[in-house]
């Protein structure tokens, strides 16, 4: 179970949940063809320490030596999560770029994560955002105390699923706050054999559905954090920090309004 917040850790999560949104938007604002991954992650950390901020992300070490070497997940196109926000790649007209981001701040921790377009982007991958983006607003519709968790299973798969697209599901949605990624693992489509605890209030939880254009099989090139989609196609990644209530649940990491 994800550990149950108080009223202060949720307000410091409010506080926190805004400087990340203005990060994120300062990012998607400088997001043009020509510009390098590397430029827009400059404009991440400088955001967030001016605000008084720690990156989340930048030195986070997942189970392995090899610390995270950025302050911004980039993905571009068949990439799905965990794209190192160092590199020199230029983005082109056409694409599609996902940013995953998270920081500490007043001893809380908050994610979020929204993909977009490059330019002029094909009906087909515009398609894909926008069932991406649909996808976790229901789940968030689905949420609060009292009903199971996979209840936000359920709604994302069947927003989903219509549409013939890939879910992801070696990865999914977490618990957060007292630290960037806690228990549960909140899946992103439902099953028997994955936990479904219910809901209570006081609970924060890091929603983020994944999905492709193809295939929901994924690999990770050896020596590299990138999670790359197994047949090449194009995926997008929605995700927001949401503070579960008896009447549902609060947003903490509202999306940028760019």
């Amino acid at each position: 179970m994800a550990l149950i917040k108080t009223t202060e850790d949720i307000e410091n999560l409010r506080i926190a949940g805004a400087l990340l949104s203005k990060a994120l938007g300062e990012v998607i604002k400088a997001v043009k063809p020509g510009v390098t991954m590397a430029d827009m992650d400059k404009i991440a950390e400088k955001t967030i320490r001016d605000g008084g901020g720690k990156p989340a992300f930048l030195g986070y070490k997942a189970g392995g030596d090899s610390p995270f070497p950025s302050t911004v997940c980039i993905s571009r196109n068949e990439e799905v999560i965990h794209g190192t926000g160092d590199r020199t790649v230029v983005l082109e007209e056409g694409d599609i770029v996902g940013f995953d981001i998270g920081l500490w701040m007043n001893d809380v921790a908050v994610d979020m994560a929204m993909t977009v377009p490059v330019g002029d982007i094909s009906g087909e991958a515009r398609s894909l955002l926008n069932v991406t983006k649909a996808a976790l607003a229901n789940g968030i519709k689905a949420a609060k105390a009292g009903v199971p968790l996979q209840n936000i299973s359920q709604a994302v798969e069947n927003t989903i699923k219509p549409h013939g697209y890939g879910i992801v599901t070696s990865y999914g949605g977490h618990g957060v706050g007292h630290e960037i990624h806690e228990e549960p693992f909140v899946p992103n489509y439902v099953s028997k054999h994955l936990p479904n605890p219910k809901l209570k209030s006081g609970m924060v939880l890091a929603l983020e559905p994944m999905v492709t254009l193809g295939t929901e099989d994924v690999d990770i090139p050896e020596g590299d954090w990138t999670v790359v989609t197994g047949d090449n196609s194009w995926a997008a990644h929605f995700e927001q920090t949401i503070a579960i209530n008896e009447t549902g649940a609060e947003i903490i990491t509202p999306f940028p309004e760019v």
